[in-house]
C-alpha cells in the first residue's frame, strides 16, 4: 500500500550488494535513505548499502541532481523533497477503487452479502464502491456516488469515531448538524448515544448498524487507515438482511472479516 504499514517489511538486500553498479547502486542508496528520516552520515550509509565511499558519492550526486536526496549543514543525507512531491502527486492520482474493489469482492463472495466502500464528507458518507454477489446480496437503496447520514450508518460511525474523539466533540457535531434524522425506530439521535457508539468503535475496531439506517438490514464496518495511522480515510462494510445474518452473527464473524481485509490491504484497520 501507499501508506505506512506495520506489516510491511523491507525487501532483503542481495548478499552481493558490493557488486551493485550504475542504476542498481543508485536505487539501493535511495532505498536506504528511506530508513533515515532524520538523516544519515556517509560512513553509516556506506556500511548500510555495502558499497565503497567513492561509489556512494557518485550515487548520492546523481540523486541530489534529481532532487531525490539532500545534504544538510551537518553532513547528513536524507530523502529530497522532490521525491516526496512526486510520491504524493502519484498518490493523489490513484483511484482508490482499484485498491478497494478486490477487498469488496472478497468480502461479498465469502459472506454472500453486499460490501461497500465509503468516505466521509461532513455529516454524510459518500459511497464510492459497492459489490453485491449475484442473486444473494441484500437489495438496498445505496448506490455508488450516493450519500447517507453518517450517524446512523456503520460506515459513518467507523469514520466519525476518529474525528470526534471525545464527548465535547460529539456534542459540537450534533449541535452543528442536528437534529439528527431518525431513520428507523433503532436510530440513535442524541449526542450521548452517538458518543457511546463511537467509543465502541475505538475500543473494538469496528462499527455496527443495528437496523438504524434501514429496517431489516444491519451492517458492520471497519475504518481504513490508508494514509496515516491517526486518520481514517475511508471504511469498508458488509450489509446483510437481518433474517439471514443477525447482528450477533455479524459480530461473531467480525474477526474473520478483519483478517480478510488486512490480508488483502495490509494492516490498515484498527
Amino acid at each position: 500500500m501507499r501508506s505506512v504499514n506495520p506489516l510491511a517489511h523491507r525487501v532483503p538486500r542481495q548478499p552481493d550488494d558490493s557488486r551493485l553498479t550504475g542504476a542498481d547502486r543508485v536505487l539501493a542508496v535511495l532505498r536506504s535513505l528511506g530508513d533515515y528520516p532524520r538523516g544519515v552520515g556517509l560512513e553509516e550509509l556506506a556500511r548500510d548499502v555495502g558499497v565503497p565511499k567513492s561509489s556512494l558519492h557518485r550515487a548520492l550526486a546523481a540523486l541530489r541532481r534529481a532532487g531525490f536526496a539532500e545534504h544538510d549543514e551537518r553532513g547528513s543525507y536524507r530523502l529530497g523533497l522532490e521525491l516526496v512531491r512526486i510520491a504524493f502527486a502519484y498518490y493523489e492520482q490513484l483511484d482508490r477503487r482499484q485498491v478497494i474493489e478486490p477487498v469488496l469482492e472478497a468480502l461479498a463472495v465469502r459472506f454472500g452479502e453486499t460490501a461497500h466502500y465509503a468516505e466521509l464528507d461532513g455529516a454524510e458518507v459518500v459511497y464510492l464502491a459497492k459489490m453485491t454477489p449475484p442473486g444473494r446480496g441484500a437489495q438496498m437503496t445505496s448506490i455508488v456516488g450516493g450519500r447517507n447520514s453518517a450517524h446512523c450508518t456503520a460506515l459513518g460511525k467507523a469514520l466519525l469515531a476518529y474525528d470526534l474523539v471525545d464527548e465535547n466533540a460529539v456534542a459540537a457535531y450534533v449541535d452543528g448538524h442536528g437534529p439528527l434524522a431518525r431513520r428507523t425506530d433503532h436510530t440513535r439521535c442524541t449526542a450521548k448515544d452517538l458518543a457511546m457508539d463511537l467509543a465502541f468503535v475505538r475500543a473494538r475496531g469496528y462499527a455496527l448498524d443495528d437496523e438504524e439506517n434501514e429496517k431489516g438490514i444491519n451492517c458492520i464496518a471497519y475504518p481504513l487507515f490508508l494514509d496515516r495511522r491517526s486518520h481514517a480515510t475511508g471504511a469498508v462494510s458488509i450489509s446483510a438482511l437481518v433474517h439471514r445474518m443477525g447482528i450477533v452473527q455479524i459480530q461473531e464473524a467480525a474477526a474473520e472479516m478483519r483478517t480478510l481485509i488486512e490480508v488483502a490491504l495490509g494492516a490498515v484497520t484498527r
